[in-house]
């Protein structure tokens, strides 16, 4: 870790005995090293090649290399974002934002998978109306655009595959990069059949391929993200498993009002309520939490809130035991 500290404070009154904790890990905060160059150089890149895909695509009237560049484009922009989202984090907090821009990296993700879905629509619908009616195309030229697509794609996802498990902005690049190589294959398999065969039907359905595959990729994406926005539980993080070992705690006797739930994609945080036996030193309660914390940052969670009160004053406040 690059650091952590404990803050504790203590309040008593005739009704509570409360100790409130506050660890943070920042370990995760900062993006990682590599991580900048690898969005930059896989910005020029695909940039690149959207200009030279979309102009061999109009030149030649090929529907999937234009929805192939249109996605490339989208995917162009996702790393933009995401790039701004690392950005952004870096940021110290302020008065006004108290936790600093964090969030921005989950709402990148969420955007990124909006943008994905609104191209695959329009991709869909003019593929559709392609199959219909089928126009000539230069299979071969669509095979050596699209041969470049895997290199260039292939290439971005080699980028971000050592880091791809720790930031879902991450994995969503690498995805979409690999995804995109596999799509450029398709459509290389797709223009050395029409250059022998002529069946320039197989130019929209190839489109409507690479639609679906877009939709596989994008959806797990779009669910992660959309679930890290509501603040619900990341997808990794397992509460009742959680909530079972820190009952396993020497002193504990109950955990309640736990609540998990993501700061960033890298960062996630806790608060709740843990009951202790009644009559423990302030040294044992320390211990408690130091516990506490070990096991939560164990389980990818940096930023804990502990509030403790004795088992006595918790029967008090609900009533019974």
């Amino acid at each position: 870790m690059n650091g952590t500290h404990l803050n504790n404070t203590t309040s008593m009154s005739n009704h509570h005995d409360h100790n409130h904790s506050h660890s943070h890990s920042h370990s995760r905060i900062q993006p990682l090293a590599n991580v900048n160059t690898a969005f930059i150089v896989g910005i020029a890149l695909n940039l690149l090649f959207v200009i030279i895909e979309a102009a061999v695509g109009l030149y030649i009237h090929s529907l999937s290399l234009l929805g192939d560049a249109g996605h490339n484009l989208t995917d162009v922009g996702a790393l933009a974002i995401s790039l701004l989202a690392f950005k952004l984090v870096q940021k110290k907090p302020s008065k006004q934002f108290t936790y600093g821009y964090r969030k921005t990296s989950i709402l990148a993700a969420l955007l990124n998978a909006v943008l994905l879905l609104v191209t695959i629509g329009a991709i869909a619908y003019e593929a559709i109306r392609r199959l219909l009616h089928p126009e000539p195309v230069a299979g071969t030229d669509i095979a050596i655009v699209a041969g470049i697509g895997i290199l260039v794609n292939a290439g971005t996802a080699y980028l971000f595959m050592h880091d791809k498990e720790k930031d879902i902005n991450i994995k969503g690049a690498y995805l979409h990069m690999m995804a995109d190589a596999a799509v450029s294959l398709a459509i290389v398999v797709a223009g050395i059949i029409i250059h022998y065969t002529q069946w320039y039907w197989l130019d929209p359905a190839f489109s409507i391929v690479i639609v679906v595959v877009i939709l596989i990729s994008t959806w797990s994406l779009l669910k992660d993200s959309v679930r890290l926005a509501l603040d619900g539980v990341p997808a990794d993080i397992d509460v009742d498993k959680i909530q079972a070992l820190a009952e396993q705690v020497n002193g504990v006797v109950r955990i309640h009002h736990l609540h998990v739930w993501a700061m960033s994609t890298t960062q996630n945080a806790l608060t709740t309520h843990v009951v202790v036996q009644n009559n423990l030193t302030m040294q044992e309660i320390q211990r408690i939490k130091e516990e506490l914390k070990h096991t939560f940052l164990h389980h990818n969670i940096q930023h804990c809130t502990i509030e403790t009160e004795t088992e006595e004053m918790f029967c008090k406040e609900v009533g019974h035991c």
